[in-house]
């Protein structure tokens, strides 16, 4: 249940039925469509939430907004509401203060949704694809995508939490330039270590990590020699083969590791092996989205980009000064380009497999290639501008005593996700790295591991560890959270309404995170719920008191537990009974 969505449905509810009574007598006139909006003031000492109605209808109406209000409050019945006052304030507004009935009932419905509290619907069961990491497997994950599987990961889990039907999906880029690429640069180290470093010179873009020396050993330890004897073609095919069926593999296990698991696995090679790539090319060729020049097929990138940003209200020499240019779709060797198969991969996620929203999580260095791709799908008919979605992350710099960390000191390379796990708790890297992604950010390593309160990750989980704790202790003395009936109308002081709001806000942060594609928002949520919770515990003694406000602290205190742990679980760290 989202208790704030409550609060505001009752106030709209509340004025509009107001409203109504004054117009059945006369003293409004009728007719006035707006609808209430209601927020939550930043200052709520003269309420908790307000209504701009007044302010908003007074023209409509002819009449001051003041003079609205007032004859709203006096056609207001607050009677077996969550409201206790509703006042005037300022040119027109009409702030509520909340009762004892909506506090208890945040805590009701703790209690009975438990590890479901914070869910809803509002996104009715839509198809959503999120698809991330989707790292090159032809070397070890980097620090792009250590933060892009947390990103895409917990924005998956804030998505089904609001009532998506999601899909998580790795596309794995096992054909093209790249595998060519992998399988010169592993026959370059099989065939030096057989012959001498001298014997062949190592391909100038090729892949240097000590990663593939270590595939071309293993290569070697299996076939020995016996691939010098063999054509350039098959050695390449063989080897390509042999490095993907080891690095894959390695890849799920570190991102299982990391606590992601993919629902799919989806292979580049299976859209061109069973012509899907060549069909999709051949239905932009039959929409008129394609021309030959020099040999090869091109997009009318540029013609489709220009259609978009018109509907968007461009101007056309505002237009022009952006340059815009097409791309091959086809190179005059007959092979597709890899664009040609991203826009398969996307045609294959909206035609074939119908889902109703795409998600890529991408780096900032793909930000050109957004537009295009959306164009493609619009130039399909697929509606890419409203169905396909891009979440563009910055990058990850790596700190460590306040100096920036390259290289690792086991290794002497490049830290890689697997290196990253060896020094840091997995909870660790998932807070740290699950930021605002469109910022820049700092991972301070001495700080992830650190076991204080500066500790943002730690700060969280000791909260909820002292109340599983508080909640032994208490129950060893003979004090347990008694379910149903407690008068929870004890608890009227403001560190403990305030840790209530706190806990009535999860189910709204989870949904401002899956509209805004930004689960870091739970991050910030646990933090102030842990804060509110500290605040309590300090001002709020539970030893030692009345049976009846031991009964309803002890109430609030499990409550709290409850939601800290679902917010863990959501960003996929765990809620430790002990530290």
């Amino acid at each position: 249940m989202n208790m704030i969505r409550s609060a505001k449905n009752q106030i709209a509810e509340l004025t509009a039925a107001a409203y109504r009574a004054a117009v059945q007598e006369g003293l409004l006139p009728e007719g006035v469509q707006t609808v209430p909006a209601v927020e939550i003031p930043k200052d709520t000492a003269n309420g908790d939430y307000t209504t701009t109605f007044c302010l908003a209808a007074s023209k409509a109406m002819r009449k001051n907004p003041r003079e609205v209000a007032k004859i709203l409050t006096e056609h207001m019945d607050l009677s077996d509401t969550y409201f206790t006052s509703v006042e005037i304030a300022g040119p027109g507004f009409l702030n509520f203060r909340l009762g004892d009935k909506w506090y208890a009932d945040v805590l009701t419905a703790v209690e009975e949704e438990k590890g479901d509290y914070g869910r809803d619907n509002w996104l009715g069961g839509k198809k959503y694809m999120v698809e991330f990491v989707s790292a090159n497997p032809t070397g070890p994950m980097h620090m792009g995508n250590a933060r892009g599987g947390v990103l895409g990961d917990t924005l998956a889990e804030v998505l089904d939490w609001s009532g998506a039907d999601v899909w998580r999906e790795f596309y794995v880029n096992d054909f093209g330039n790249q595998i060519e690429k992998f399988a010169k640069s592993i026959e370059a180290r099989y065939i030096q270590l057989i012959k001498g470093e001298d014997a062949v010179e190592f391909p100038e873009d090729g892949y240097h990590g000590d990663d593939i020396r270590e595939l071309a050993k293993a290569f070697y330890d299996v076939h020995g020699d016996s691939y010098l004897e063999k054509s350039v073609e098959e050695r390449h095919a063989d080897m390509a083969r042999f490095g993907l069926e080891r690095n894959i593999p390695k890849m799920k296990s570190d991102l299982e590791r990391y606590g992601i698991k993919f629902d799919e696995w989806f292979f580049e090679s299976s859209l061109h092996n069973s012509g899907y790539v060549k069909d999709t090319v051949e239905e932009l060729h039959k929409l008129g989205w394609t021309y030959e020049k020099e040999g090869a097929l091109w997009l009318k990138t540029a013609d489709i980009m220009r259609e978009q940003y018109r509907k968007q209200g461009k101007k056309d020499e505002d237009i022009d000064k952006l340059d815009l240019k097409d791309d091959v779709l086809r190179r005059a060797n007959g092979f597709y380009t890899y664009f040609a198969g991203d826009i398969a991969y996307h045609r294959n996620k909206f035609a074939v497999r119908h889902f109703d929203k795409v998600i890529n999580i991408w780096g900032a260095d793909h930000h050109g290639h957004v537009a295009r791709m959306k164009g493609a799908m619009d130039a399909l008919g697929l509606d890419g501008t409203n169905r396909l979605d891009i979440v563009l992350m910055q990058l990850v710099k790596l700190v460590r005593d306040g100096e920036v960390v390259r290289m690792s000191k086991r290794t002497g390379k490049t830290i890689s996700l697997s290196d990253l796990l060896d020094e840091i708790p997995v909870d660790a890297c998932r807070y740290f790295f699950n930021a605002k992604p469109d910022t820049q950010m700092e991972f301070d390593l001495g700080l992830a591991v650190r076991e204080d309160s500066e500790n943002p990750i730690y700060y969280i989980q000791y909260a909820h560890a002292r109340i599983c704790s508080l909640l032994k202790a208490l129950e060893e003395e003979g004090h347990s959270v008694k379910p149903g009936a407690v008068d929870l109308s004890i608890l009227s002081s403001d560190a403990e309404h305030a840790l209530i709001k706190e806990l009535s806000s999860f189910a709204e942060e989870i949904r401002m995170a899956a509209r805004d594609y930004d689960p870091s928002y739970i991050n910030r949520y646990l933090m102030r719920l842990a804060a509110a919770f500290h605040k309590f515990y300090n001002a709020c003694r539970i030893k030692g008191e009345d049976e009846a406000v031991i009964d309803a602290r002890l109430k609030l205190a499990s409550a709290t537990r409850q939601v800290l742990a679902n917010g863990l679980k959501v960003i996929g760290c765990s809620a430790p009974e002990k530290m």
